[in-house]
C-alpha cells in the first residue's frame, strides 16, 4: 500500500517530499467550473449546494482557469522523473476547499476522471482554508476569491487571484509570465512613479543600478520555478518562464538583469515594454498563467484569452504591511 505522500507516475512510484517539491494549492473553482455550484450555494444556500453535489458526484466537472496549468506541471514532473526516477524537487499539488468532505466526491472523482496527479485535498468547511498554507509548505496558492488571496499573502504565501477564463493554451510545456514590479521585484520603484512621476523614477532606478530590487510576493515561487527549470536545457525543457514588464529596457533595463543575475533567477525570455499593451507578446507566448499587479494588464491578457492571475497590491497599506479585510 502506497504511503500517503507517494503517488504513480507513468508506472513510477515516487515520494514528494514536501520540504523538497514546490507545494502549489488551488481551489475547487480555479481548477473546475464551478460557477453554476457556487451560484446555487449563493442563492439557494448550503443545503441545497450539497444535495446539487451528492446527485451529481458521478457527473465530471468541466476544466477550470487552472487546469490546463495543473496538467502541463503534471507534464513536468513525468519528464523530471524520465531523467532521474529519484528526483525529489517535484510539483506537488493540493486542491483547497471551504465546504464540507461529504460534497467533496465529486471534486475527487472529477480529478479521477481525467488522471490529474493530485491525492491531497483539504475540505476545511467554513474555516478559513489560508490557515493550512503555511503548515502544507504551500509555494503558491491560486483562488478566485480575493479575501483569500489576500489572506495568503499576509501570512508570507505567493499567492495570486484567478480570473475565469474558457480559452486554454494549446501547448504541453509549462509556460509561466511574469510582471516585474510589485510581483517578482518589491513595488519601491512603483511608488517613487506614483509619488514623484516617471523622470523621478528613471532617476532613482539608475541612482540604484549596482543594488538588487526588493523581493516581490511571487518570488519565492519563481525560484523555485527556476531551480526545477535548471534540469534540463533550453532546447529539451517542458518548462519556460517569460518576464513581461512595462519597464524601459533602456532606462531600467540594468537593473532588473542585474538583480535576477544576484537572485541566479535565470528567465528564458524578457520583453520591456515600456507601458505598451502587453496582450500581442502573451499572444505569442501563449502562457498557462500570467501573473502582473495592473489590473489593465490583466484586463489586456484576459482578452487575448491568456490565463491570468492578479497579485493585488491594494492589499497592503501605505506602509507597505499586508492588510486584509476586516482587519487594521
Amino acid at each position: 500500500m502506497l504511503k500517503e505522500e507517494q503517488v504513480i507516475l507513468n508506472g513510477l512510484v515516487t515520494q514528494k517530499d514536501p520540504k523538497q517539491a514546490l507545494v502549489i494549492a488551488v481551489t475547487t473553482r480555479s481548477i473546475f467550473d464551478l460557477e453554476e455550484e457556487h451560484q446555487i450555494f449563493l442563492t439557494k444556500g448550503k443545503e441545497e449546494y450539497l444535495r446539487h453535489q451528492k446527485a451529481n458526484e458521478n457527473l465530471p466537472l468541466q476544466p477550470g482557469t487552472a487546469f490546463a496549468f495543473v496538467k502541463a506541471v503534471q507534464t513536468v514532473n513525468e519528464k523530471l522523473l524520465e531523467k532521474n526516477p529519484k528526483e525529489e524537487t517535484l510539483f506537488d499539488v493540493i486542491i483547497l476547499s471551504n465546504h464540507t468532505p461529504e460534497s467533496g466526491v465529486r471534486i475527487v472523482n472529477s480529478v479521477k476522471h481525467y488522471g490529474l496527479e493530485i491525492s491531497r485535498f483539504c475540505f476545511v468547511g467554513e474555516e478559513d482554508s489560508t490557515l493550512y498554507l503555511k503548515s502544507q509548505n504551500v509555494k503558491l496558492f491560486l483562488s478566485l476569491d480575493r479575501l483569500d488571496v489576500c489572506n495568503a499573502l499576509k501570512r508570507g504565501v505567493s499567492a495570486a487571484m484567478l480570473f475565469r477564463q474558457e480559452i486554454q493554451p494549446p501547448s504541453t510545456q509549462l509556460r509561466v509570465a511574469f510582471d516585474g514590479d510589485s510581483v517578482l521585484f518589491s513595488d519601491e520603484t512603483d511608488r517613487v512613479f506614483r509619488e514623484k512621476g516617471l523622470d523621478e523614477a528613471v532617476k532613482y532606478e539608475k541612482s540604484m543600478e549596482e543594488v538588487p530590487m526588493g523581493q516581490g510576493p511571487i518570488l519565492e515561487f519563481a525560484m523555485l520555478l527556476g531551480k526545477i527549470r535548471r534540469n534540463f536545457s533550453q532546447e529539451e525543457g517542458p518548462l519556460r518562464t517569460y518576464l513581461v514588464t512595462a519597464r524601459s529596457g533602456r532606462d531600467m533595463g540594468i537593473r532588473t538583469i542585474r538583480t535576477l543575475r544576484q537572485w541566479g533567477l535565470a528567465i528564458d525570455e524578457a520583453f520591456f515594454m515600456v507601458g505598451a499593451p502587453k496582450g500581442p507578446i502573451l499572444t505569442q507566448i501563449r502562457p498557462h498563467i500570467f501573473f502582473d499587479d495592473g489590473e489593465h494588464n490583466i484586463d489586456g491578457a484576459r482578452d487575448v484569452g491568456i490565463p491570468s492571475a492578479w497579485v493585488p497590491t491594494e492589499c497592503c497599506s501605505a506602509d507597505g504591511k499586508l492588510k486584509v479585510m476586516g482587519q487594521e
